[in-house]
């Protein structure tokens, strides 16, 4: 294998480790109103265990509110009951098949916290484009061990794979700072 397709396969995983971060953060409350915030809700229907999003729409009409809109009437109350005990902080309220949940204020003692949930998962992540990057670099080696690379292409693709890193953990980096300004906005 070239070694520039080693290279696009570090960033292909590299970029898996992005994806996760994204949507940990997606989940992660802020002063406004996520639709993301109840991705992780299951909901009992139907005999099994559903994501909310297979038996709702939510969206976020107003800053400070959700609007869960469930498709089936004899689903309202198990949609109600699945939100009230997802440990989200959230107090629904039912008008119909539509259910509003407004989304109390955050205290500054709570924005820290998420904060450091936030500064875990990116270093979580970070971690995982260094595994990634000590994957390449330890099949350069083997690589240079059989003979399969010059010094000169192996010094050469070393520097591409740190540089590829450096430039995740910027992201990463960016990423952090872009969600905890978030969390700490008023």
């Amino acid at each position: 294998m070239s070694a520039t397709a080693d290279i696009e396969e570090l960033r292909r995983r590299m970029n898996g480790s992005m994806d996760v971060l994204k949507k940990e953060f997606s989940g992660l409350r802020t002063g406004r109103a996520n639709a993301n915030m109840l991705d992780p809700v299951t909901v009992e229907a139907y005999g099994s265990a559903m994501p909310l999003s297979q038996c709702a729409t939510v969206s976020a009409p107003e800053p400070r509110m959700l609007s869960v809109q469930v498709w089936d009437k004899g689903l309202v109350k198990s949609v109600e009951k699945a939100i009230r005990e997802a440990n989200l902080g959230l107090n629904p309220m039912t008008e119909g098949q539509l259910i509003r949940i407004p989304m109390p204020p955050m205290t500054e003692e709570r924005r820290k916290e998420l904060s450091k949930v936030a500064k875990n998962y990116a270093e979580a992540a970070r971690v995982s484009v260094r595994n990634v990057r000590r994957d390449g670099m330890d099949g350069l080696k083997n690589a240079l061990k059989d003979g399969k690379q010059t010094e000169d292409e192996n010094r050469k693709a070393q520097t591409q794979v740190q540089t590829l890193t450096d430039e995740f953990i910027k992201k990463i980096d960016e990423q952090l700072a872009a969600k905890e300004k978030d969390i700490m906005a008023v």
